[in-house]
């Protein structure tokens, strides 16, 4: 979702730069870390001497429900959206179920049938799970799947799941090294089923 249909970059950077910086951390460092993971987890990581995650984590997720100022779709994603079968497709997100839906309706976003959020596994990216469920509620093998993403984390989980996956640079700060394909946006490509009722992607005009 984050980064890979909209952009919440600026919106989530400024609430993780202000929680940063009351607990001491060096902004500069912390931040490329925490893009692409369960907020708890990444607190947790840190293992910061009297703090609990649990209540940190309630703390930033609130301030990140009240920013939403600048979420936009990535360009071309509503109509590559709006091309999919509403049954073939599903969004698989480290964000809570109330900030997902928040940020998806900012950025002018239907919520999908299927959605996998952070309360719906127990390990986070960079671990597999989340993708593997997504498959398994959308009734496919995760190996028939396109996972696409933008930030290391979601890169190693969709890999950790078997899936294909696709990395969108739409949102990057600095270039990652991948041997998966990549695009810039939504713009030039577009979702086709086959003969055999298969989806994929094709270039278009443009």
């Amino acid at each position: 979702m984050d980064g890979t249909l909209l952009n919440s970059i600026l919106a989530t950077e400024r609430v993780w730069t202000r929680w940063a910086l009351k607990h001491g951390l060096d902004v500069a460092t912390f931040l490329p870390t925490m893009h692409g993971k369960r907020g708890i987890d990444t607190i947790t990581l840190l293992g910061l001497p009297g703090v609990d995650p649990a209540v940190e984590v309630k703390e930033v997720e609130q301030g990140e429900m009240d920013d939403v100022d600048g979420i936009a779709p990535i360009a071309g994603a509503l109509a590559f959206l709006a091309a999919l079968p509403a049954d073939r497709w599903g969004i698989v997100t480290s964000a809570p179920a109330r900030l997902a839906r928040r940020r998806l309706a900012a950025a002018g976003i239907a919520l999908p049938k299927v959605i996998v959020t952070a309360e719906d596994v127990t390990k986070g990216k960079p671990a597999p799970d989340g993708y593997r469920l997504g498959a398994a509620r959308l009734g496919f093998e995760p190996t028939d799947c396109l996972v696409f993403e933008d930030v290391p984390a979601g890169i190693l989980a969709g890999e950790g799941a078997g899936a294909h996956v696709a990395v969108i640079t739409a949102t990057h700060h600095h270039p990652i090294e991948t041997g998966h394909p990549k695009l810039e946006s939504y713009e030039g490509v577009a979702p086709e089923v086959d003969g055999d009722g298969r989806l994929r992607l094709v270039r278009t005009a443009g």
